[in-house]
């Protein structure tokens, strides 16, 4: 199991020699969905935490998992596969939940397992190419680069783009009830 798969909060990352802010800027946490591997800069990732009960959300939609409570505080978990339009798979101990940070909400992102954490330097990020199938045109519209990581390739993710406007308005409407 990879270091990054044990860490649970900004400060582990701080453990492991991350606290300089220019170098923190290159640091992607990376995971697996489907086939291909994914990146998020580390600075929205909150913590990493195993995956629990989640309280389902009637008429949202199918991607949006629901809700959890994480030590009090009500946090929407969207399933990353579903999110991308891949095939569902089934949680088992391997799957787990980043919690991340996007504008003034917190959001569980459901995945099937950390990959590492990764430097990616800004001049290894090429832009997503723009001749695609149709079928990929969802995915890209999530990504905002592609980073170059030895001999593979991480898509890397524009966390502002994982829930949609009216989404992000229905799943807060849910938490202003829960209060």
């Amino acid at each position: 199991m990879s270091e990054a798969a044990n860490l649970s909060t900004p400060a582990d990352l701080l453990d492991l020699g991350y606290s300089e802010a220019e170098e923190h800027k290159s640091k992607y946490m990376t995971f697996k969905s489907g086939n291909e591997y994914f990146g998020l800069k580390i600075q929205y990732v909150n913590e990493i935490i195993q995956i629990q009960a989640i309280t389902m959300v009637p008429e949202t939609e199918e991607y949006i998992k629901g809700l959890i409570n994480l030590r009090g505080k009500i946090v929407p978990v969207i399933d990353v596969r579903l999110r991308f339009g891949q095939e569902a798979f089934e949680y088992n101990d391997r799957t787990c939940i980043i919690v991340i940070q996007v504008n003034d909400m917190m959001v569980g992102l459901i995945v099937e397992k950390i990959a590492d954490v990764v430097e990616i330097k800004d001049s290894d990020i090429l832009p997503p190419p723009t001749i695609s199938s149709r079928a990929d045109q969802g995915n890209r519209k999530y990504i905002y680069g592609i980073g170059k990581v030895g001999d593979h390739v991480k898509l890397l993710l524009d966390p502002d783009k994982l829930l949609s406007d009216q989404d992000k308005a229905a799943v807060e409407n849910k938490l202003s009830e829960e209060e």
